[in-house]
This record gives C-alpha cells, structure tokens and sequence, in this order.
C-alpha cells in the first residue's frame, strides 16, 4: 500500500474516532456510506440512521477511546481496516467499557471515503 493511501486511510479513521467521541453528526454522515451495514458486538445489524439517531439522543457516550493496535489493507477499490480499541462510554445509561476490535469497510465514493461495512467484537 502507498504512503499516500495509507495517510488517506489513517486520516479518516482519526476523523471518524473524533466524531464518535463528540457525536459529531455532521461529520458522522459525510464519514458513513448512505448503505452502511454495522454489525455490533451483540449481534445487532445497524443502519447509517441508526448509528446517527444513537448519536443524536444521546444513547452512545464515549468517554475515552485509545487505539492499541491497527492494520491497513487493500483490497481492489476498498480498504480493510481492523482495529484494536479500548473503550469507556455507554450506551442507553449502561456501562459500555472494554476492549473491542472493530473492523470497518472503506470505499471511496463522490471522491470521499466512507465506511460501507463494520463489525465489532469484544476482545477477551
């Protein structure tokens, strides 16, 4: 993978990180494809409106976010990234803490990257 793209990537992602902290809706619907598919660590299949609506109600509160561990992939016109990630937050008033990998599907569409699939686990 070329600096370039690697640079593209890791700069989207840390935009994407700040704007969950900050529930930045704004940069949340530039940042997410209008068909996003997000699978959670429960199970549960989300929608971009989904993710956003969260968001906006105040059902997700990140505390604290730090990053340990990610790779970079491509694969054709998309770019895997898989993150390892410590989380302290909640969701709907519940303790939501803990490690988690995320995996997120980048495609660059309009000229901007953006999030089409994703997937979290808890990290044991």
């Amino acid at each position: 993978m070329d600096s370039v793209l690697r640079n593209e990537i890791e700069t989207v992602e840390d935009r994407l990180k700040l704007a969950m902290i900050s529930s930045d809706i704004i940069a949340l619907d530039q940042l997410l494809a209008n068909n996003l598919v997000f699978t959670s660590h429960l199970g549960q299949v989300l929608s971009k409106s989904d993710d956003i609506a969260a968001h906006k109600k105040g059902d997700f509160i990140i505390n604290g976010l730090s990053l340990s561990e990610q790779i970079i992939k491509t694969a054709g016109d998309l770019v895997i990234v898989s993150a390892h990630t410590k989380i302290a937050g909640s969701y709907k008033d519940e303790p939501a803490n803990g490690n988690f990998r995320f995996t997120r599907v980048w495609q660059k569409l309009d000229s901007t990257w953006q999030v089409i699939a994703g997937h979290a686990s808890i990290v044991a």
